[in-house]
């Protein structure tokens, strides 16, 4: 079992939603290693929860599966209350979940294909998730006086260089929606930001980028590689640490140096 690393996470409650697999996942065995407690959250694949909370286990922390629709604002509602319950408050909070994205620059659909039905369903994944859960974690924030949220965005935001118009629509106004939130909360001692990847291999949403893609990308990256699940975990535990206390609203960017700002 790996050494905790100095983050004091020990026996911190985070929930992490979308867990079951990919970046959810290595997030959750991650904050798991540095002896936190962590909430599996998860739609419908309970095979694959119950693979992250073995995980987690296995890395010396301890972690449950709780399913819940983040859409619906009573299964959020229910899954804090449930979180709670079992022990005892929420310190960090990963808004990782979000709408289910073909990540494909050849067979992606232009801006004269899309409806507006499209933006307005990754807007509902992305920032309603994240309203819907924010809304239900932070009267239990509020309670201690502290807690930090993350947001999972994109890299995209800044360089779009594929042009996913109605992902990376809803990304961008995740950022928006986090900074102001960090803005009203920072002075209750809650804290807001945003982890940017860029694309990250293998996941379920790139396990079809082409080959030929994936190496130009690479070629114009500093770090010559895609960013691995486990690469997007680090920069989410530091945000959720003690070591960024004096940071809010901030989103850094994983990428390899493709974003740099």
């Amino acid at each position: 079992m790996d050494q905790p690393s100095g983050l004091s996470l020990r026996g911190k409650v985070v929930l992490v939603t979308g867990a079951g697999r990919g970046i959810g996942a290595a997030i959750a065995t991650a904050f798991a290693r540095e002896g936190a407690t962590v909430a599996v959250n998860y739609l419908a694949n309970e095979e694959a929860a119950a693979r992250t909370v073995a995980a987690c286990q296995a890395a010396g922390g301890d972690a449950w599966a709780v399913k819940a629709d983040v859409g619906s604002e009573s299964a959020v509602q229910a899954m804090a209350e449930d979180i709670a319950r079992e022990a005892g408050g929420i310190d960090v909070v990963v808004n990782n979940a979000f709408k289910p994205y073909a990540f494909d620059p050849e067979r992606r659909s232009r801006f004269d294909d899309l409806d507006w039905r499209d933006y307005q369903a990754q807007f509902d994944g992305a920032v309603g998730a994240a309203f819907k859960v924010c809304r239900a974690v932070l009267p239990l924030m509020r309670r201690r006086a502290r807690g930090s949220i993350v947001n999972i965005v994109t890299n995209l935001v800044e360089h779009p260089v594929v042009p996913y118009h109605d992902y990376t629509t809803a990304k961008a106004s995740l950022v928006a929606f986090s900074r102001n939130l960090a803005g009203e909360l920072g002075p209750v001692g809650i804290r807001v930001n945003c982890v940017a990847p860029g694309l990250v291999y293998p996941t379920q949403g790139t396990q079809n980028t082409r080959e030929s893609f994936r190496e130009s990308l690479m070629a114009a990256t500093p770090l010559k590689r895609l960013a691995r699940p486990e690469d997007v975990a680090g920069p989410v535990l530091f945000l959720a640490s003690e070591l960024s206390s004096f940071m809010t609203g901030q989103v850094l960017f994983v990428d390899g140096g493709l974003v740099m700002r």
